[in-house]
């Protein structure tokens, strides 16, 4: 599962393209339902910009679709698109060993998206609030997770879980002094 940003940036900037002209939307009316900025939709129409999960899932909420309908490659269709069986790679840390792999997502009475995440010793991921209502959940695997929320910083170990709002900012951080796995679980 090669991590190809260029491909990856592509693939969304088509399918954002094919799904807001399908519904007629101008980019001013995606920049208003999503709240990301026309400028910045535009960028990423253009394959101009390096844009974030958190902005992506906002994109696709408000085309009413799942992360991975609008990540995938199904061919300019973005409600055709389906996972590779091991995942997507959607980010990659400055350091050797961090990444990011959209696991599954599906609809429920709510979207519902199931993530793998590994991050090398000393590597940081800053997340960006998602829509009011988002939670996650996550359950550490291996190695110590340090969950950076406004009330302060919590440490997970291996096999602790907790769920929490992520509709304000938080961090993941790896503490420890080895690589640090865990699974993250959206709901919508």
């Amino acid at each position: 599962m090669a991590y190809d940003p260029k491909k990856l940036l592509s693939t969304v900037s088509r399918n954002i393209v094919a799904r807001r002209k399908a519904l007629m939307w101008s980019q001013q009316d995606l920049a208003d339902r999503s709240k990301v900025s026309r400028r910045m939709i535009g960028m990423i129409e253009g394959g101009e910009s390096n844009v974030s999960l958190a902005t992506l899932g906002h994109i696709a909420a408000a085309f009413n679709l799942t992360f991975t309908e609008l990540v995938s490659d199904g061919d300019g269709d973005p409600g055709r698109g389906a996972l590779p069986p091991r995942g997507l790679r959607l980010w990659q840390g400055s350091q050797a060993g961090t990444r990011v792999d959209l696991l599954q997502s599906f609809p429920a009475s709510r979207t519902v998206e199931l993530w793998r995440w590994t991050i090398a010793p000393g590597d940081r991921y800053q997340g960006e609030p998602d829509l009011p209502g988002y939670r996650e959940a996550v359950f550490v695997i291996r190695g110590e997770l340090t969950l950076e929320l406004e009330a302060g910083p919590t440490v997970l170990k291996a096999g602790d879980s907790l769920a929490f709002p992520s509709d304000r900012p938080y961090a993941f951080t790896n503490t420890g002094k080895g690589a640090l796995s865990f699974i993250l679980n959206v709901v919508a």
